[in-house]
């Protein structure tokens, strides 16, 4: 049985040009011959619990994973008892109720703040950086809060709502050099506190809130790497309380991971150690979603983009690796590393993309100049 699997995942890997043991960056190091058995019954799921184990390894894991994308190797296997029941469960619950989105939120951004201030910029931006005239992280995350501010046309005054504000990086960024008063909402208690410690003195304001918990009216809104967290059941309701919470005459945009096809449900490995409920959408999904409410004025998409970002995070991760080793064991170590690797292959495959959507209300209104 053991070498039935091998030759069928080896048979495999020669599509996408991937020798087992092999010499080149991209080629895989298979350590434990369980390997083969597991990836070929639970795909996805086994490949990355397999390599948190240590069963395999690869100079170069985006690459690796880069070519199986290409060659489209997830759809020559059956789908795995994982992938469908998943689905399964995302078609009959709602994964991104008010209590699962609290637990959802603190899997992952309650793990330590040690970890992320480590790995991101100084600002902790914890989102696609924008790369166009940059040549360091910082200088691209800086870039892409300027350019969300410009494409808002953000002037001093305008009250500015911060749909999961994260650690309060862009809140900052638009109080301080926009003049905005902004009001930042998230779940995650870790991040409210270091984002209110952030903005201390400035004219923000940061709440520990689900944005099904909002009332008011604002100039402008914007999402920063929020959609993917809202679910497919919840699309609609969003863009309704986004509309309902920006004025008539007010701008929004949403910066957000985005799928090539309409999906209910995540990669399962993603789903179970990273994202739980995370679920990204689709295009299509958006603008059934908005309908006769909002217009899309801008749609920008630099999706290449966060392979660099993700990879400059990894690079961080990898450095600060020795003052992080007290607080995390080696398999968490093997987790982040994929988890940080398989995404930039994502985003290099182009099976991801990344999206800045600018909308406004369905209200007469003058031509928007968009920004890049």
């Amino acid at each position: 049985m053991a070498d039935r699997d091998k030759r069928i995942v080896e048979t495999l890997l020669k599509h996408a040009d991937i020798k087992i043991n092999g010499t080149r960056p991209f080629d895989i190091q298979v350590h434990d011959e369980r390997f083969y058995g597991r990836a070929l019954k639970h795909q996805g799921l086994g490949v990355g619990e397999s390599y948190m184990e240590g069963w395999w390894d690869s100079k170069s894991v985006d690459q690796l994973i880069t070519r199986v994308l290409n060659a489209g190797l997830e759809n020559k296997v059956r789908p795995s008892p994982e992938i469908i029941m998943l689905g399964i469960s995302t078609l009959l619950t709602n994964r991104q109720t008010h209590r699962r989105a609290r637990k959802n939120a603190a899997h992952h951004y309650n793990i330590g703040n040690d970890l992320y201030e480590r790995m991101l910029d100084d600002r902790m931006i914890y989102s696609c950086a924008y790369w166009k005239d940059a040549k360091t992280l910082a200088e691209a995350q800086e870039a892409k809060l300027k350019l969300i501010c410009e494409k808002l046309e953000l002037k001093k005054g305008m009250t500015l709502l911060d749909i999961g504000c994260g650690w309060g990086g862009f809140s900052e960024y638009a109080a301080r050099n926009y003049g905005a008063k902004v009001t930042g909402i998230s779940p995650a208690a870790e991040q409210v506190k270091l984002a209110r410690q952030r903005t201390k003195g400035l004219n923000v304001k940061i709440e520990q809130k689900d944005y099904r918990d909002m009332a008011g009216k604002f100039d402008r809104i914007v999402s920063i790497g929020m959609l993917e967290h809202v679910g497919h059941k919840n699309y609609k309701k969003f863009f309704d309380i986004c509309r309902n919470l920006l004025k008539d005459d007010g701008l929004m945009l949403h910066h957000t991971i985005g799928s090539n096809m309409s999906v209910r449900s995540g990669d399962p490995w993603m789903d179970k150690y990273i994202f739980p409920g995370g679920n990204l959408p689709s295009i299509t999904q958006i603008s059934k979603s908005i309908e006769n409410k909002l217009v899309i004025e801008d749609l920008h998409n630099f999706g290449p983009d966060y392979d660099k970002t993700l990879m400059a995070w990894h690079k961080n991760f990898v450095k600060h690796w020795s003052e992080l080793e007290d607080f995390y064991d080696d398999r968490f170590k093997r987790m982040w590393e994929y988890y940080l690797q398989s995404c930039a292959a994502g985003f290099s495959s182009r099976n991801l993309q990344l999206w800045q959507i600018v909308m406004r209300p369905k209200v007469e209104s003058p031509t928007y100049k968009s920004v890049r």
